[in-house]
């Protein structure tokens, strides 16, 4: 895979069977399409960091956090525009987590579900040492649980007081797909 040396991760993109979509690396470029998504306190509601307040802050988070990411990609429709992002996190050896954000002009419309289908199919080929991806999603967040589900995770419970979010303690649900599993 080539790498451009401007970013680390490898420049692949990977698209969806229909093309509605397509998978590659974020670059400092997209500042203002994240901004889209970053600044909407709605799309920050059940994610780990608060709303973008400036296009400097925006510039400060690509730059430190999305470009050096190990595995993060913009969620760009047919014409390259960014409209969210797809990442996958390591937990250890053998699991990873998967983890995803979208511009609410989008929901609804089976982007993130294609985006994680996606990542779920190929993720296990890029990476053949992982025997679990799992998905934590707040027990309010329908419709990433939606998504997940149509997707063919399985649901496996609620983590109860599991994780500190914005100050206060939240019930997670815990999904996994599994190399064997079959999609939906």
């Amino acid at each position: 895979m080539e790498m451009d040396s401007n970013e680390t991760q490898p420049t692949v993109v990977v698209s969806s069977p229909p093309g509605r979509i397509s998978l590659r690396p974020m670059t400092l470029s997209d500042v203002d399409d994240y901004m889209v998504w970053a600044t909407d306190a709605e799309v920050a509601r059940f994610c780990s960091w608060e709303p973008c307040t400036s296009r400097e802050e925006a510039i400060k988070y690509i730059t430190d956090s999305v470009l050096t990411h190990p595995w993060l990609r913009a969620i760009c429709l047919e014409d390259d525009r960014p409209i969210g992002y797809i990442l996958v996190m390591p937990v250890d050896n053998i699991r990873k987590e998967i983890g995803y954000v979208l511009a609410r002009k989008y929901w609804g419309k089976g982007f993130a579900t294609e985006a994680v289908r996606l990542v779920t199919a190929e993720i296990f080929k890029e990476m053949p040492e992982i025997e679990r991806l799992e998905a934590l999603v707040d027990v309010d967040n329908m419709g990433s649980q939606r998504v997940l589900e149509k997707v063919g995770f399985t649901r496996e419970g609620v983590m109860r007081n599991y994780i500190i979010m914005k100050g206060s303690v939240r019930d997670m649900v815990m999904f996994s797909f599994l190399p064997s599993d079959p999609f939906k």
